[in-house]
């Protein structure tokens, strides 16, 4: 501010009496200034003071949850942020949400105009091999909501906490391993991998893919059971580590042999040593016989992150949507994605 500019000091160690003289005349007309002009000023002090308004023009998911309260405040501590799916106030959205599950080919849904400052997300879970029709959306977003580390808005499928007060807990086992599978495709690299494994260990397997469904209070108790799980993921893409890792593995109790990204990219993710990948090992041969001759004391070691973590699932969009206004500062203003499909398959 004008008048907090540094004083002439006497000797003394006093402002002179010029010194106070001149610095209450500028005191008094900065004053006067907002007196006369309240609006200028403080116009950009009172805009950040404003709720962030977020409006997701469809819901990611086909229940949409009740976002008429401060839910970002209620639930999640970020405050700030109102969440929205009317979208007649389109013209009163700072962001706009748009999940790819909810776009169609075309433009006909979307708004026929983009404001002034007003910035497009597009946001999507699915990894590049389950993700159509993006070169339909060249210029379109300004930011990118996405799994991938490298988004502009990152949001994971879950991530370890640090929680020094944790103890290990590894239930008790009754079966060597297990995988949970709904759809199977003998094209995926998931069913080749599990078909040579299965010549050499017996696998317990759940899901629709083998009728055998698990309720959703049945999921995690039944894979406990098992010393192993297949975390296989139905396609290999950097960064996309799903809750087949962070659910059916880590918080079930169980130790995941991972079929995914490179292990490398794991470890950005989860400690190197608790976790099993299948590139450990030169076949298949020799990873059925290093999970059916481990020994106790080896197998407890995988748990050994537990002494320091908790596993964090995100499961709610209204986190994840929220999530928005805490990064919202910081973000790149005015930029377009001219490519979307060539980023997303980088």
């Amino acid at each position: 501010m004008p008048w907090a500019l540094p004083l002439r000091w006497s000797p003394w160690g006093r402002p002179g009496v010029k010194a106070l003289a001149t610095a209450g005349v500028l005191v008094t007309l900065w004053n006067l200034r907002f007196f006369l002009n309240p609006s200028k000023g403080s116009g950009e002090d009172s805009k950040h003071r404003e709720p962030l308004v977020i409006l997701v023009w469809e819901w990611p998911s086909k229940q949409v949850p009740n976002i008429s309260r401060d839910v970002c405040h209620e639930l999640y501590g970020i405050t700030g942020c109102q969440l929205t799916t009317e979208q007649q106030l389109l013209h009163q959205a700072d962001v706009v949400v748009f999940p790819h599950s909810r776009l169609q080919p075309g433009r006909d849904k979307l708004p026929k105009e983009r404001l002034p400052g007003q910035n497009w997300v597009w946001v999507s879970l699915e990894s590049p091999s389950n993700t159509r029709a993006l070169a339909a959306w060249n210029q379109t977003f300004n930011w990118v909501m996405t799994y991938r580390q490298d988004s502009d808005i990152f949001i994971p499928y879950g991530k370890l906490v640090p929680n020094w007060s944790a103890t290990v807990n590894i239930p008790a086992k009754t079966n060597l391993v297990s995988w949970v599978i709904s759809n199977y495709h003998r094209t995926q690299k998931r069913a080749e991998v599990y078909k040579n494994l299965s010549r050499y260990l017996h696998v317990n397997i759940y899901g629709k893919a083998n009728n055998k469904p698990l309720c959703k209070g049945c999921l995690l108790p039944t894979i406990s059971k098992s010393k192993f799980y297949l975390a296989f993921e139905n396609s290999i893409h950097r960064d996309y580590i799903t809750e087949k890792l962070w659910r059916n593995s880590l918080l079930a109790g169980t130790v995941p042999v991972v079929l995914g990204p490179p292990r490398a990219n794991y470890e950005q993710f989860v400690p190197a040593n608790s976790f099993i990948h299948v590139n450990d090992f030169g076949s298949l041969e020799e990873l059925a016989t290093f999970l059916k001759t481990m020994n106790s004391s080896r197998y407890q070691q995988f748990f050994a992150w537990q002494r320091r973590f908790s596993v964090k699932l995100y499961t709610d969009w209204r986190e994840r949507i929220c999530a928005i206004c805490t990064v919202y500062p910081r973000l790149p203003h005015g930029r377009l994605y001219p490519d979307l499909q060539s980023w997303f398959n980088s």
